[in-house]
Parts: C-alpha cells; sequence; structure tokens
C-alpha cells in the first residue's frame, strides 16, 4: 500500500528529486525554494524540511538539480525568465545555508529550459531561451559554481542558415544523452513550442571535437511532423543497448524514437519512430526515465501519471496508470 511522504503547500508550482532521491526542492508560485531531505534512517518514509525561503519575487516553474559531482546545488527558473543558481554552502563552522552564486537571464529574452551535463572537459550548461537561441555554457571551475563561460549560441535548426523573422517561443524541453564515460562526445536533445516551425522539431546536438563546435546529428521527426511544437523530451539511459531511445511529446501524442551509434558519411545519426503513444488526456508535460531506461512515466494535462514499457516483441504499451488524490 501506498504511503504519504510528504503534504505540500498550496501554491507549489514545480518539483524536483536529486539524484539520489534523498532530497525534494519544491518551488512554489509565490516565488520561495523549500527543501526537505530524508528522514535518518535511510528506511523512514517521510521527509524533513530542511530550507524554505522565499528567493524570487516571481513565480518559480522550475526547479533543475546540478550533477551530484559538483555538491548540493538546483536551478530555479523563474516565470519572468531569470534562472538563479543556489548551492549549499557551509554559513560557518555549524550550520549549512542556501545560497545565490549565480544569476542571469532578462525579459526580453528569457530562459524557457535550461539542463546539466558532465563532459570530458567538465560541466557544461544548455539553456533555451523565448529568442529561439541556444546557449552553452562551461563551468571554469569545478569549485567555484558563479564562474560559467559561454561556450557557444546557435538556433535549433538543421540548416546553418536560417530564413525566418523573429522567433518567439513559449517553452522548450532539453534532455542531455546520461550515457557517460567511452570517449563518447557530449551530445544533448532539444525541441522548442515556437511559432517559427524550423526551431520546433526535436534535434540531437553533438559536440565535434575537432572543430569545437556543436552539430545537429539527428532531427527526430517525420516529414509531414517537423512543425510540430515539441512540449517534453527524455532521453533514456542506455544499459548495453546497440541503439539510444529517446521520447518527444507533440500534440500529436508521444512518440518514441530509436537513434542510432555509428553515424553516416555526413556525420548523420539514423532515426526510427518505433511507436506513437496515446492515452492522456491532452498534453503531455513532462517525461522521466527510470535508471535501466526501460519504463517510462509521463503526466500531463489530465493530471495522470502513466507508466510505459516495450514488451519481449519491442511493442510499447501502458504499463500502468495512477490518479491524482485528493
Amino acid at each position: 500500500m501506498a504511503k504519504e511522504l510528504l503534504r505540500l503547500d498550496n501554491g507549489t508550482s514545480c518539483t524536483a528529486w536529486n539524484y539520489s532521491g534523498t532530497r525534494l526542492a519544491v518551488g512554489s508560485s509565490d516565488g520561495t525554494l523549500s527543501i526537505f531531505d530524508s528522514r535518518h534512517p535511510p528506511s523512514s518514509s517521510s521527509l524533513l524540511s530542511t530550507f524554505k525561503s522565499r528567493i524570487l519575487e516571481g513565480n518559480i516553474v522550475n526547479i533543475v538539480w546540478l550533477p551530484p559531482e559538483y555538491g548540493d546545488a538546483v536551478a530555479c527558473i523563474s516565470a519572468d525568465g531569470i534562472v538563479s543558481l543556489w548551492e549549499e554552502v557551509a554559513e560557518d563552522s555549524h550550520s549549512l545555508q542556501w545560497k545565490m552564486c549565480k544569476s542571469f537571464g532578462n525579459s526580453s529574452s528569457k530562459v524557457l529550459d535550461v539542463r546539466f551535463g558532465v563532459s570530458s572537459t567538465g560541466l557544461k550548461m544548455v539553456a533555451a531561451y523565448s529568442d529561439g537561441n541556444v546557449r552553452v555554457f562551461e563551468l571554469l571551475d569545478s569549485l567555484e559554481l558563479r564562474n560559467w563561460q559561454l561556450q557557444a549560441e546557435f538556433q535549433n535548426v538543421i540548416e546553418s542558415v536560417s530564413a525566418f523573422g523573429k522567433a518567439s517561443c513559449v517553452s522548450a524541453s532539453i534532455s542531455w544523452n546520461p550515457q557517460k564515460g567511452g570517449g563518447q562526445e557530449s551530445s544533448f536533445l532539444i525541441g522548442f513550442n515556437s511559432n517559427t516551425s524550423e526551431l520546433n522539431s526535436s534535434k540531437v546536438w553533438e559536440f565535434d571535437q575537432a572543430h569545437q563546435r556543436w552539430l545537429p546529428v539527428a532531427e527526430l521527426a517525420l516529414p509531414e511532423d517537423k512543425g510540430d511544437e515539441v512540449h517534453a523530451v527524455a532521453w533514456a539511459p542506455n544499459i548495453g543497448r546497440p541503439y539510444e531511445i529517446i521520447a518527444v511529446a507533440t500534440r500529436k501524442g508521444l512518440a518514441i524514437w530509436n537513434l542510432g551509434l555509428n553515424p553516416d558519411q555526413n556525420g548523420r545519426l539514423s532515426v526510427e519512430r518505433v511507436a506513437l503513444l496515446s492515452g492522456h488526456e491532452g498534453l503531455v508535460w513532462q517525461m522521466e526515465w527510470d535508471m535501466s531506461g526501460m519504463t517510462l512515466a509521463t503526466t500531463g494535462h489530465d493530471g495522470m501519471v502513466r507508466l510505459w514499457q516495450a514488451n519481449l516483441n519491442g511493442v510499447w504499451h501502458q504499463q500502468a496508470a495512477f490518479e491524482p488524490t485528493s
């Protein structure tokens, strides 16, 4: 039987578990950030509030934990498109406090989503902006989360020369390739919900070490669907498959894609849509894979949480569904 871990306050707008599932960050519509920790012993099925403070003037719309190698830190995105990085530091010899170490963004070019990835050269941060631009930052000092440098800036288009006017983007979704080690180059997936069809379709970007630039290596959309707005993307962990699995949610449903590992002579990776799933009433807003990359959890406009898996024949289906409780 399921047990209640925590009852959140009214006005809660977003939540995020850390990588080990022992800490929960909660953002509220009044700009309050709360941190909850698992009680000791770890088997205890309850959470304890360890920090609560109003850090922003407006609504916190998204929270992202940084990789654990870089300490306990979160990025908070506000409704006005400002990103602030908060780090838990020792204020004195006895207590830990959460302090802001970096803030960026402005009202004319809002940050819509931000994600972190660990590469061979250190920590990278990808940010998607309301004007359709993608910016990649790198951390200059692993011990100083305030020291970031812009590494690259580009638009989410296959052709290097774009012929569209000023873009206006409502939302964006980013997912780093979770695979680490093996000499694999850094790569991430990004899609937009915008008024510009060229930006929308999900594309995989990989860092070209030889030329020190980011290149699009795959586009996850059928020819007739390339202008569809993307609402969420999620790259599955790979524990030995000869291909990657990626989930992309649009208004047409939840698409599951297989992405090849070996580029062709043009540097592009093969793609195959293996499923188009439906079940949610309305749009899918958020998706998460389990650690094995075999089960996908989705939630959306209908408030349901649904779990998806492939059977032994590779056919994807809904494995379970959970209704919200009052």
